[in-house]
């Protein structure tokens, strides 16, 4: 049975930094202490690093949380290791969204021997999985590479295909038990390479000769996605030890479970059924007790549709980091694990004001007096600064501020404009420059160029809410003066029965989604009372 652990996002008892990480760390190091016989002393943990299409934000959560749980398990004391495992032996099965049409020609052969459209890197493979590794060095992620097509091609993976394949029947009712597909019943969980047409999901496995190390094979075509992939019924020999072919990904996971002693991997709940026929294999086969794992749900877009490679709506890691911090990042990634989320661009300054949250409670700029839940707010920092916090809080100022008023700024004297209003506004105080913020700044820029503005946000107002918001519009109609402006916010409250703090921390959610900002009078004036009140009037319907 698959061993899976309680992610454990409610969590009384602290345990390391009190996180769901440091939980499941815990649990793999007391279930690998007691395993029978002898084992590595190093912890590992592994991810896949998809190559068929653009990396996603999905594929960089999961070496995101595999690089926390290595931190976890050196913060218990142990030696772990990560290791990005680049899928790079697996066919083209589709062209993805956003790729040359040529590479249809292309499609059932390995990736990895697929040349590079873009012509940077030796493969179309090696190209899109240097695309995550090149995020995963942008975010300071430390890992160890792994390609499976150096491991097929050096031989590394040759005593676990050949150990595989001499119980190739048992593997077929494994897979057939715990997957319902019966394919491999009748033929070899190994996908030849064909040396007629380089195709690698249009052949056959029939035949095993396990003195020689060859696999016989007939490329006589197969269904991908829906569609006939034609064969060209060549008849051959495959060489287990010189990379020309790979198991099925139903048995595969076991091979390099085996081979690099693997203690822990998470997986989507989409590949449940291959996870546990891995598992079964793991035991049964190689006589390895599989790594424990971890469910997690998908990102969804805001259509509700998992965000895919093949399908287009692709959102990377690259396109987050030019808006948004390598913290911010994590944070989306070590929040939590279980439950689908949506997931868009205009949800990166929510996350880099929950970073800027998570900083104030860790310097105790705001005050939790649960100590169970400051310990684990604490230890999401943190990780989300990969166990190497700053040692003093950085300027927060508001990211939809920033952008409401570099969308605002003369071009030609934009910083003088900003680090004028930011001091006005108390932001810069004690000899603090715009200098200080200026990456910060730079994310905000990127933002306005691309987008604009942030898009407004809409909350639910109570009828009387309502109404003094309408008289706020009202009040501002040809103002242009500071204090009138201010005047105006105080008096619509008063006439509205409300106090005025509780409206103020009203308006500021609405223009700023913050609880508290700069004055209102000159920050109204200078983003303009027609935009504040467009913005306002959207909070009405």
């Amino acid at each position: 049975m698959t061993q899976e652990f309680d992610l454990g996002e409610d969590i009384d008892e602290v345990i390391g930094r009190g996180t769901w990480i440091d939980k499941i760390a815990l649990s793999v190091l007391e279930r690998k202490d007691n395993l029978k016989g002898n084992h590595p002393v190093v912890i590992r943990t592994e991810s896949g690093l998809g190559t068929s299409g653009f990396p996603h934000i999905g594929s960089f959560a999961d070496a995101s949380r595999a690089y926390g749980f290595k931190l976890a398990i050196e913060d218990l004391g142990r030696e772990s290791e990560y290791i990005a495992f680049a899928d790079d032996m697996d066919g083209l099965r589709k062209v993805p969204a956003g790729t040359p049409p040529e590479l249809k020609e292309h499609l059932g052969k390995p990736v990895s021997t697929i040349p590079d459209p873009w012509g940077c890197h030796k493969s179309y493979g090696e190209h899109m999985s240097s695309l995550l590794i090149e995020s995963l060095e942008i975010a300071g992620i430390e890992f160890t590479p792994q390609s499976a097509y150096k491991l097929y091609t050096t031989g590394k993976m040759a005593p676990q295909v050949k150990k595989l394949l001499s119980k190739a029947k048992l593997a077929g009712e494994i897979i057939k038990e715990t997957t319902g597909q019966k394919k491999y019943i009748d033929v070899l969980p190994y996908h030849a390479i064909c040396e007629k047409c380089g195709k690698i999901y249009t052949t056959q496995a029939i035949s095993f000769d396990a003195k020689k190390g060859l696999v016989e094979y007939i490329c006589e075509g197969d269904e991908i996605r829906g569609r006939k992939l034609e064969g060209c019924n060549h008849r051959g020999w495959s060489d287990i030890s010189k990379g020309e072919g790979k198991l099925t990904w139903k048995v595969e996971f076991a091979a390099r479970w085996d081979l690099q002693q693997i203690d822990f991997e998470a997986f989507g709940k989409d590949i449940f059924e291959s996870v546990t026929c891995n598992d079964k294999v793991c035991k049964e086969i190689y006589d390895y007790e599989p790594p424990a794992h971890a469910r997690y749900e998908m990102y969804l877009d805001k259509g509700g549709s998992k965000i895919s490679k093949s399908a287009g709506n692709v959102f990377t890691p690259q396109t987050w980091l030019k808006y948004g911090s390598i913290q911010s990042l994590a944070l989306l990634t070590y929040k939590r694990m279980t439950g689908s989320r949506s997931l868009s661009i205009d949800d990166i300054p929510v996350y880099m004001k929950e970073i800027d949250y998570l900083e104030d409670v860790y310097f105790n700029r705001i005050k939790e007096s649960n100590p169970a839940r400051k310990r684990k707010m604490v230890g999401l920092y943190e990780y989300c600064w990969y166990l190497k916090p700053p040692e003093n809080r950085s300027l927060h100022v508001p990211y939809n501020l920033l952008v409401n008023l570099i969308a605002v700024a003369p071009e030609k004297s934009r910083e003088e404009f900003l680090e004028t209003r930011l001091i006005e506004y108390g932001y810069l105080r004690d000899g603090a420059k715009l200098s200080d913020i200026k990456t910060r700044c730079d994310y905000a820029t990127n933002w306005v160029n691309d987008f604009k503005s942030v898009e407004d946000i809409t909350l639910e107002l109570s009828d009387e809410q309502k109404v003094a918001i309408k008289d706020l519009i009202t009040s501002l109609k040809g103002l242009d003066e500071i204090d009138a402006i201010q005047s105006a916010i105080f008096e619509t409250a008063r006439n509205n029965n409300i106090k005025p703090r509780d409206f103020f921390k009203l308006l500021y959610q609405i223009l700023l989604n913050t609880d508290r900002g700069p004055k209102l009078g000159p920050y109204i004036h200078t983003i303009g009372t027609e935009n504040v009140s467009k913005i306002l009037k959207k909070n009405l319907k």
